[in-house]
């Protein structure tokens, strides 16, 4: 089954991400069928601003929202983007070093198809994104291989999209 992920490109005065003029095909991914969605809730400042880096940068379409949070279908899975307490402190930054890169802890994001991986890194790349971790191959010629990429949404939440050319390495020791 595809999903074609249509974004109406809107402005908004209060964010940086509003870069569309027109409607466009975001990405073209296959869902896995034999998987359960997981459901991730984030604390963010600005929901206005997390809103639309979500909608209109990641093409996550919107679900159910309120004025303190928004539902999120983050590739398949459910993604909540809470509004933050002002009284909540934020939170320390921690880096774990893995194969030779400082990776960001924590982080989250997704694992995709190769192809979809690759439109992803171009997408992001056109953005005015910038990578914590460029796109490389990790773990080359070792189990695991993969091409992995970081980056930061507006609240300094590290997102991590990887693929592998063979998924049953996902796993692999």
């Amino acid at each position: 089954m595809y999903i074609f992920i249509e974004i109406n490109k809107r402005q908004r005065k209060e964010n940086n991400y509003s870069l569309y003029t027109s409607t466009e095909r975001l990405l073209n991914h296959k869902i896995m069928k034999n998987i359960s969605p997981f459901h991730l809730a984030i604390p963010v400042d600005n929901l206005s601003l997390c809103r639309a880096f979500y909608g209109n940068v990641l093409g996550c379409e919107e679900g159910r929202s309120s004025e303190h949070w928004v539902d999120f279908n983050f590739f398949g899975h459910q993604l909540v983007i809470h509004q933050r307490p002002e009284t909540d402190e934020a939170p320390k930054k921690v880096y774990n070093p893995v194969d030779g890169q400082n990776v960001p802890v924590p982080h989250f994001g997704v694992v995709l198809e190769w192809d979809i991986w690759h439109e992803l890194k171009a997408l992001i790349s056109n953005k005015d994104i910038q990578f914590i971790i460029e796109p490389y191959i990790r773990f080359k010629g070792q189990a695991g291989e993969q091409a992995t990429m970081f980056f930061l949404d507006p609240e300094g939440n590290a997102l991590e999209f990887k693929t592998f050319k063979n998924m049953e390495s996902l796993f692999s020791k």
